[in-house]
């Protein structure tokens, strides 16, 4: 039997709508509300998926006054499915206030398991995962990059963090004078038709992105210290 008052953490597609899990559409079907990053995005998958249910904004410019919103409603024993625009809720996104407010009061909530671009990147890069360290998005200001980029420098991990397509040429280039010659991967429109895995050294990526005209949200995986790597092609 569920339980009532319960906080779903639903993980959708990161770019392919097949990839969701029967658990996933069903808890969408059955719970009150869904609270989602852009409903305009969660829309399209709940359509695609015959699913009609209520939906409610909840992203980083509102989540102070709507978290207090979605407890009064989990208190009174409603169910509610919390999604972001794609992946797992709670990384890299503002899922994490609804998260700590919902355990702080004692609110029980689960997670329903699936598609995170994260741990998609890290198995196709060709480079050690048995360790590694996650930095979400590095700082958009390049100070704070190079800063953060500096402090895993000696890291014997492998090192993999989000960039967005724009900033993506000027972060390698930081890399490759912070850290050295290092192999790197990334990774662009995953599980997507044009998927595509760039591997080599920061200097060969940096040439093949650079003929990218349209290149989308990155996933990249940097080695650790001292990994002895051998070149690798990259998927098409």
């Amino acid at each position: 039997m569920r339980k009532r008052g319960c906080l779903y953490l639903v993980s959708t597609p990161i770019g392919n709508l097949e990839d969701i899990t029967l658990r996933a559409l069903r808890v969408l079907r059955e719970v009150d509300m869904i609270a989602a990053e852009d409903t305009r995005h969660t829309r399209k998958l709940l359509s695609h998926y015959h699913i009609s249910n209520r939906l409610s904004s909840y992203h980083s410019y509102n989540r102070k006054e709507k978290t207090d919103y979605l407890l009064r409603l989990l208190q009174e024993g409603k169910d509610i499915a919390l999604v972001t625009d794609s992946g797992t809720p709670g990384i890299s996104d503002p899922s994490f206030y609804l998260l700590k407010n919902c355990i702080e009061r004692g609110i029980p909530l689960t997670t329903i398991p699936g598609p995170t671009a994260l741990i998609a990147g890290l198995v196709l890069a060709g480079i050690p995962v048995d360790r590694f360290i996650f930095l979400g998005f590095l700082p958009a200001k390049k100070g704070r990059r190079r800063k953060l980029i500096e402090s895993v420098r000696k890291e014997d991990k492998t090192v993999v963090f989000f960039e967005s397509p724009h900033r993506i040429k000027d972060t390698l280039e930081d890399i490759e004078q912070i850290m050295g010659k290092r192999y790197v991967s990334v990774c662009r429109e995953l599980t997507k038709k044009f998927e595509e895995v760039l591997r080599g050294t920061i200097c060969e990526v940096r040439e093949k992105i650079a003929d990218k005209k349209k290149i989308g949200e990155l996933v990249v995986v940097v080695a650790g210290k001292g990994e002895k790597i051998a070149p690798l092609e990259e998927d098409t």
